[in-house]
């Protein structure tokens, strides 16, 4: 049995040097990323039994895609390959402050930007476990809109739990435009991850992280959520049960898929029943995706473990 199904666009990430810039760089690295297959990765390294699909062109660099989520253990037997069309792609400069890191868009028309309900495979859906969605999905054209809020809708039938990651991205959609499709998802998902930011911008919600988190788990529909404030932290509510889990400091190498490192984290311990765990998960996940250069985090559940007990050596030899 599938543990978790998901779904979305996964693309090509060229980035240049630390410190680099794309106008003047003379070399980039060419890694696979993309919101939803981050987090099947990361789960899959942990162990479970995970699913993704999603349209890809037949093409090397749609196969490469494909073959990177395959070889992490991710079950990717019903992605579409398609004869035309290209790649998702962007570009990143990875800066340290005061210059924040700067990504670079090419997707627009990406075979991903037209998965629709007709070509949806529902019956692996249908026998999974759990469904992870993210906000950035409906953001990429009308039909992939509609998709998501179908899917939803069957996962919900099926009796899947639902959990969405709001990850507003404000290049391909504005908030206005936004904020009404992703507070329906909000609703209709068992477990929200928020940023403090996001609720804000999107919802109107501010206030302390633990105001922001009571507020927003008022407006949805489920039993959990999440806010998360960068390196102040994560809040989180279950019920009547809530807390707060610090973050872990680290130097940061690479901003991005840190948030879906610990979507990832959440997910599993939720998976066990324990949303406590999971936030504590999520953030150490998080921590060890700032230190990865690319969007996925490389970990295994021994490794997982003994950051968790605490028990990692400074220098492993």
């Amino acid at each position: 049995m599938t543990e978790v199904f998901t779904f979305g666009e996964a693309m090509i990430r060229l980035s240049v040097p630390a410190g680099e810039h794309l106008e003047t760089a003379a070399t980039f690295a060419v890694d696979v990323a993309g919101a939803e297959a981050n987090v099947a990765v990361a789960l899959a390294r942990l162990g479970r039994r995970v699913e993704w699909w999603s349209r890809l062109p037949d093409d090397p660099l749609g196969r490469r895609v494909r073959d990177r989520l395959a070889a992490a253990g991710v079950d990717c037997a019903a992605v579409r390959l398609e004869g035309s069309g290209r790649v998702g792609t962007y570009f990143v400069e990875l800066h340290p402050p005061p210059r924040a890191t700067l990504v670079v868009y090419h997707r627009e028309g990406s075979p991903a930007s037209r998965m629709s309900v007709a070509e949806f495979p529902w019956s692996r859906l249908e026998a999974a476990r759990w469904l992870h969605v993210t906000g950035i999905t409906p953001a990429l054209s009308p039909t992939c809109r509609e998709l998501t809020k179908e899917v939803v809708e069957r996962a919900r039938a099926a009796g899947c739990t639902i959990s969405f990651d709001v990850n507003h991205r404000a290049k391909l959609w504005s908030v206005d435009e936004a904020a009404p499709v992703l507070l329906e998802l909000v609703r209709a998902a068992d477990l929200v991850l928020c940023t403090r930011e996001d609720a804000a911008s999107l919802f109107g919600i501010v206030g302390r992280p633990e105001e922001v988190r009571d507020e927003l788990a008022r407006r949805s529909g489920g039993e959990a959520v999440v806010v998360t404030d960068g390196e102040r932290g994560a809040w989180w509510r279950r019920g009547a049960a809530a807390g707060k889990v610090e973050a872990v400091p680290v130097t940061v190498i690479d901003r991005l898929g840190a948030g879906d490192a610990f979507a990832a984290g959440v997910i599993d311990g939720m998976l066990d029943g324990d949303l406590e765990v999971g936030v504590r998960q999520g953030v150490v996940l998080g921590a060890l995706a700032l230190t990865t250069r690319g969007d996925q985090v490389v970990v295994s559940r021994t490794e997982l473990d003994a950051l968790m007990a605490g028990r990692m050596r400074r220098v492993d030899r």
